[in-house]
């Protein structure tokens, strides 16, 4: 996998998005420097304005492959759905998950709370990319009577409209510009992002048992800062691979690598109106086609794509805005894997929490407090529960509760592991044997400050 599932602790952290496209050099590391991209895919990222304060950056993203491709994704449960939200899923369910062909991004604008004319509009940016598609060119193409090939995403501001014909007067730039090169896919991860403060890019190659010989690729891109806490069935990723998975198998693979990964990330316990995450498969490397769980290769590319799309979605955490700390939340022993996750969750998205982290405060009781107020928990015993802190640089870690006595705490040392950006909380039930881990960040005066002013 590329260098940026790599994370070593920087010595500084700006706070703020920056004002310009300019990467802070903390967050330099994150962002790979090449990549092995899937067979037949092919990316770009345009400049529209659609900010008009955005007098340069790319802002419009087109994702494309040269071949029909299988298709899923997951969505948002936020009742109030943005329009491409409400598109890209009809698209889908029309299209059986086959034939789809690409994915067009607009950051900027979110398209959300935007009433027909917001529907309307998502669909004319498909309809434009569907006529560039059949166009004579690299990717000509044929009308099979099934509708558009293309799914929308959109992020940025709520209840504003989008400058349409801006969008639609750029899209025939976006898809001439189309390259399989690292530099076309970089140019694209930076055109979705909006408080991010650097692309978040990652890729791989990978093998399959059951294709001996064959390499095949994955790669991701994906956004947001702010706004963090999906529950996917103004957070956007978009996966592509040229492994042969059929769409009859996709939108599983898809759900049991997001439960484990994005679905488990969060900034600041907001769930926005246009998380989206869709995987595209065209098979171009070619070997026997995986169409459900009993296919061979289907559990091997499983681990693969949840492995592949937890390092991808930590990077958000990284990026969280504001945030000074990156914290994995883990609790063991439970009785259940749902269990486990409705606790770190709770603990995740607690503010009491994260506000002690981001003061260097070893308030285990505020952990606790979360532990026990977290909703449809079967197996709960305090007798049994222990909460400590781990560093992740291999040094000791220290016991705050052990079975439900408190522990007499090391301040000093509580003091040097709240120092580091990077620890690890974990809760022992002590009642099982299953375990969920959960990704999180502190919330420190600057996450205000940056919401405080978002629309402008």
């Amino acid at each position: 996998m590329a260098a940026t599932t790599t994370f070593s602790l920087p010595h500084h952290r700006p706070f703020s998005a920056p004002t310009s496209s300019t990467i802070p050099p903390s967050k330099q590391k994150y962002v790979p420097t090449t990549g092995t991209y899937p067979l037949g895919f092919l990316a770009s990222g345009t400049h529209v304005g659609i900010k008009p304060s955005n007098t340069r950056t790319p802002d419009l993203a087109l994702i494309a492959s040269t071949t029909p491709c299988a298709a899923a994704a997951v969505f948002t449960q936020n009742k109030f759905q943005a329009a491409p939200v409400v598109v890209s899923r009809e698209v889908l369910r029309r299209r059986g998950g086959d034939g789809v062909r690409a994915i067009v991004i607009n950051s900027g604008c979110a398209n959300a709370v935007t009433g027909k004319k917001g529907v309307e509009d998502a669909e004319k940016m498909g309809v434009e990319v569907d006529r560039c598609l059949v166009q004579e060119g690299i990717m000509a193409d044929t009308d099979d009577g099934l509708g558009s090939r293309t799914l929308i995403m959109s992020t940025g501001v709520i209840g504003q409209p989008l400058p349409i014909q801006k969008i639609l007067s750029h899209i025939p730039n976006a898809y001439t510009t189309l390259s399989p090169t690292h530099s076309s896919f970089l140019s694209a991860a930076r055109a979705i992002c909006t408080t991010d403060t650097f692309p978040k890019l990652l890729s791989m190659p990978f093998t399959l048992p059951s294709s001996p010989g064959t390499t095949y690729h994955l790669c991701g891109m994906t956004k947001g800062a702010g706004m963090i806490h999906p529950n996917m069935a103004t957070l956007l990723g978009i996966l592509c691979t040229d492994a042969p998975i059929a769409s009859s198998a996709l939108p599983g693979l898809l759900k049991h690598a997001v439960e484990r990964s994005f679905n488990a990330i969060s900034v600041d316990g907001d769930t926005s109106t246009n998380d989206t995450l869709a995987i595209l498969a065209n098979g171009a490397a070619g070997g026997p086609q995986i169409s459900s769980p009993s296919s061979p290769g289907y559990p091997e590319f499983l681990t693969t794509l949840t492995s592949f799309s937890s390092s991808l979605a930590q990077l958000i955490i990284r990026d969280g805005e504001g945030a000074t700390k990156f914290v994995t939340i883990r609790v063991s022993r439970a009785a259940s894997f749902a269990d486990a996750k409705r606790i770190a969750s709770t603990i995740a998205r607690s503010p009491l929490v994260k506000t002690a982290l981001y003061g260097k405060d070893a308030n285990w009781g505020r952990i606790l407090c979360a532990t026990g107020y977290a909703e449809g928990v079967s197996a709960l015993l305090p007798e049994r529960t222990s909460v400590s802190f781990r560093p992740t640089d291999g040094s000791p870690g220290l016991k705050l509760l052990v079975n439900g006595e408190p522990e007499q705490v090391d301040e000093v040392r509580a003091s040097e592991i709240l120092e580091m950006e990077d620890l690890e909380i974990v809760v022992d039930l002590g009642v099982g044997t299953e375990e969920a881990v959960y990704w999180t960040c502190d919330f420190s005066h600057e996450y205000v400050t940056i919401n405080g002013d978002y629309r402008t």
